[in-house]
């Protein structure tokens, strides 16, 4: 128990025998429930939880017949926590890249009923820079930055992070079964998040790497599947929140923006081709274009602190 409420950790596991026995071994005492997530691991991941949980009644071991995931695995451990009336479920890493020391700081807002979903942040720290691989720190960076336009929480970083911590009601009230269940399921749950009006909250967290962790994540899968994820969730956070459940012009504005964009894209296209051919740019279209791109950024912009306005009491 932690502040009088139930805590479980969902760890999603695919072939981590080498170090899941040092994540499990290192959870607080305050956790009522080590929930285990075996994704069709090819090694022993699962006879090394079945042989702790021998002796640690608060392990639980849940299997995939089918690879399904990390965003799966995590779901199906959330849903676990669900059924059984779990207060706060938080997400642990099953490579030891998550500090069991920050978990209470994780769990602690959720717990005192202060927000609804907290996640870890690396970038907070001024040494992250030097821990975090530099394509993973820049490349989370601007996934970062599109996840806030996307989920509407502008006030969060680190969208890669998994080290979080959700609410029963939370989890009572998003539907797990349509969550993403790959790389891009934390993206996509803030979305979810968002549309149903929770309260989220970056915490500071140490960034770990070197511990013997092998990352699964492949550049070719996740280049082109976040940003696609991240559109449709837009698309639909804008349609149920602002179209469907309470009418905002801010769509009028989104909707201005993105026309005048491709309208710059084709005049700007056009006025190449012209200097191409020509050597010059045609004045029309140059001012026609330059006044697209004007325009088209003044519409997004206003969209984008319309939505901020919309979602200020979401921390």
């Amino acid at each position: 128990m932690f502040l009088d409420k139930k805590i479980a950790v969902v760890i999603p596991a695919h072939n981590e025998e080498k170090l899941i026995g040092k994540v499990i071994g290192t959870m607080p005492d305050f956790v009522d429930y080590i929930v285990v997530v075996d994704d069709q691991s090819g090694d022993g991941t699962a006879d090394a939880v079945r042989l702790l949980a021998a002796s640690n009644r608060k392990i639980v071991l849940l299997q995939h017949e089918r690879n399904g995931g990390v965003g799966a695995a995590i779901a199906t451990g959330y849903k676990w926590a669900r059924d059984h009336q779990v207060d706060a479920t938080a997400v642990m890493a099953a490579d030891f890249q998550m500090d069991p020391a920050d978990l209470p700081r994780i769990v602690e807002p959720v717990c005192a009923g202060e927000c609804d979903y907290t996640k870890g942040n690396r970038l907070f720290r001024g040494e992250s820079w030097g821990m975090i691989p530099k394509h993973r720190y820049i490349g989370n960076s601007f996934l970062s930055l599109f996840t806030k336009i996307a989920s509407g929480y502008w006030h969060v970083a680190d969208s890669q992070s998994g080290y979080t911590a959700i609410s029963l009601p939370a989890l009572q009230a998003i539907n797990l079964d349509a969550i993403y269940p790959r790389y891009g399921m934390p993206n996509d749950l803030l979305i979810s998040l968002n549309i149903a009006n929770f309260r989220v909250r970056d915490i500071s967290i140490r960034p770990v790497y070197n511990v013997g962790e092998v990352s699964g994540i492949r550049l070719k899968k996740v280049v082109f599947t976040i940003p696609l994820i991240l559109i449709k969730g837009f698309v639909r956070r804008m349609v149920h929140k602002y179209i469907i459940r309470d009418f905002h012009p801010l769509i009028f504005f989104y909707a201005f923006g993105i026309i005048f964009f491709i309208f710059t894209v084709i005049l700007s296209a056009r006025a190449l081709i012209y200097l191409g051919i020509d050597g010059h740019l045609p004045p029309i279209n140059t001012l026609a274009a330059m006044f697209s791109f004007m325009s088209s950024s003044v519409f997004t912009l206003f969209a984008m602190w319309f939505d901020m306005e919309c979602n200020k009491d979401l921390k």
